[in-house]
């Protein structure tokens, strides 16, 4: 929906949704499909280059190591991608390794049993049969998930918000500082990276954004191999790569958080030291693409909490106020599950997680969640 004309909407709001990323998209879009008047609000545009939720690709997995309440997030939200959004989603398939002892990859593999999911066991063999364009390290191991792969994220999140739209919610381009009760009864502040300089006092350093930057590579004309490829990652690494998809080439990520990020004013030009060490990647895992010619670059950011867990809470002073956030870089997977879970919060139904709650997180960083 060009421009996101929403002139016909009535302007007396139940809910007004701060921030069209995947999480306050998907809010919307829930709040409004239960007869919610839902105004969304984004300070740019949905999915904008500054946003988190922006980019081309994303990643859509069931492995999480113990995290079983990931775990069957992202199954929901699988779920949930392919009944409204089905052309968003590409079933590449995921191979998570690690050595075959690794206890996060034992684990992984124990919680999808435990959900339900279909899965692979491979050994050092069969990665090597299954996926020669990969080197494998001796003593390496995989957890397979067939049915797992990409979302094609900008487009994803801006069919979401239309969709929100097109169902009655409004929208505006516009700056929101704090609840205005000019605009709504209730608030969702899903502002990602922002979110901290809105709630300073609150949130602070329980968020942080960070630094992180992606390449495109070029493969050779007519070679599909590394199209035909799942979305491998690494966890021990810090690493993942995305299959050259939809012309944009072969992915290379570093999933280390990298140094504090002003998401509004932050140099977005690649650096030199992250250059090298996507193209060292590249010759140790994936040789036959040493050589292969950079055709793009992206700084973005993650906004993670203390130790990675999802913040969606009440604010502890406004009672009208639900602050959601914290959820790269692993959260866009989840858009749809979090949105139907914040829209139960503000309606009253469901037990809260506790995992998700302010008291829960640190101003100390330590990361547990991959």
């Amino acid at each position: 929906m060009l421009g996101y004309d929403t002139s016909h909407v009535a302007k007396n709001y139940d809910v007004a949704v701060i921030g069209a990323g995947v999480f306050g998209a998907w809010t919307a879009f829930h709040l409004v499909k239960r007869g919610v008047r839902v105004l969304i609000v984004d300070q740019h545009s949905p999915a904008n280059a500054r946003a988190s939720s922006g980019g081309e690709t994303r990643i859509i997995r069931m492995s999480y190591g113990p995290d079983e309440v990931y775990t069957r997030s992202s199954m929901r939200s699988l779920v949930l991608w392919k009944q409204f959004f089905p052309s968003m989603f590409h079933k590449t398939g995921v191979v998570v390794t690690a050595a075959a002892r690794d206890p996060y990859l034992v684990a992984t593999s124990e919680t999808l049993a435990r959900c339900g999911y279909e899965f692979e066991w491979l050994d050092l063999s069969a990665l090597r049969k299954r996926f020669p364009q990969i080197r494998f390290d001796r003593g390496a191991a995989a957890v397979f998930e067939p049915a797992s792969g990409l979302l094609m994220a900008r487009r994803a999140v801006r069919a979401v918000v239309d969709a929100a739209i097109q169902a009655g919610a409004g929208y505006e381009t516009r700056r929101v500082v704090g609840p205005d009760r000019r605009l709504a009864r209730i608030f969702v502040f899903a502002c990602g990276p922002w979110l901290p300089k809105i709630f300073p006092d609150v949130i602070g350093a329980r968020i942080r954004p960070t630094r992180q930057e992606v390449f495109f590579y070029g493969t050779e004309p007519g070679d599909r191999r590394f199209a035909e490829i799942p979305v491998w990652i690494a966890f021990r690494e810090g690493a993942y790569t995305i299959p050259a998809l939809d012309g944009r080439g072969f992915k290379v990520a570093i999933d280390e958080h990298g140094p504090p990020f002003d998401p509004e004013s932050g140099d977005r030009s690649p650096s030199r030291s992250m250059m090298n060490r996507a193209r060292a990647l590249l010759k140790n895992r994936f040789p036959d693409l040493a050589s292969a010619p950079l055709l793009e670059t992206r700084v973005c950011q993650y906004e993670n909490t203390s130790n990675g867990d999802f913040l969606i809470d009440r604010h502890p002073k406004m009672e009208n106020v639900w602050l959601v956030g914290g959820g790269s870089g692993h959260g866009f997977k989840h858009g749809p599950y979090v949105g139907e879970y914040v829209a139960g919060q503000i309606m009253g139904e469901g037990i809260a997680e506790p995992r998700f709650s302010l008291a829960s997180k640190w101003l100390r960083k330590h990361r547990t969640v991959y």
